[in-house]
């Protein structure tokens, strides 16, 4: 993955509360191959219409919120069933941040497994970030180092797990997480094969 350190971009206000994972990718698109991208099936049924026409109200249809990378959205966002599709759909669509004063758990841990900020605010701040946007500003700065975002003339502090922070500022997935421990594992090992001998296992031929 890439590392997330500093996110400058088009920010999108999504003034929603209760966004959940089926919201986001509707299970009717999850048999695709993720080869073609789920980013034309974000939000589907909130964004298209039942002819499949874009709803002109939608924000993510307004022509001056196009090419979006950061959202902001109300509470729970991303609650409900654990599919990591919906992260794949945001990611897809060139979403890199989402803004909110709370998420989904299972959700939050798929999103910073494909590179995704969830940067969780305090929910008067979040509001207003969101006038800022309403108010015309179309552009935020969104800074993990220092987690801070900025929309317009605001500014407000966000919290995301440190352990995720690490993750993302590093571009690691949980993988590359275990490798950065590897030398504490391997004198953990040795320690422990000192302490435990009778714990090792039996190598094949081995009396």
């Amino acid at each position: 993955m890439r590392p997330f350190t500093r996110l400058a971009g088009i920010a999108c206000p999504l003034p929603l509360s209760g966004i959940d994972t089926d919201q986001l990718i509707p299970a009717r698109f999850m048999s695709r191959s993720r080869a073609e991208g789920y980013g034309g099936y974000l939000l589907h049924d909130l964004r298209f219409d039942a002819e499949g026409s874009p709803r002109p109200d939608f924000p993510l249809n307004d022509p001056a919120r196009a090419g979006a990378a950061i959202l902001v959205a109300r509470r729970n966002f991303g609650g409900g069933s654990s599919r990591e599709a919906a992260a794949y759909a945001l990611v897809d669509y060139g979403i890199r941040a989402v803004v909110a004063p709370s998420f989904g758990d299972i959700f939050s841990a798929n999103a910073v497994n494909n590179g995704l900020l969830p940067a969780r605010v305090d929910e008067a701040d979040g509001e207003r970030l969101l006038a800022a946007l309403a108010a015309g500003a179309r552009e935020a700065a969104v800074d993990l180092e220092a987690q801070r975002i900025r929309v317009g003339a605001v500014e407000v502090a966000f919290e995301v797990d440190p352990v995720w922070r690490t993750k993302l500022l590093n571009g690691w997935d949980d993988l590359d997480l275990t490798r950065s421990h590897a030398e504490a594992i391997a004198a953990f090992a040795r320690q422990d094969a000192v302490r435990r001998p009778w714990a090792l296992p039996r190598r094949a031929g081995a009396p």
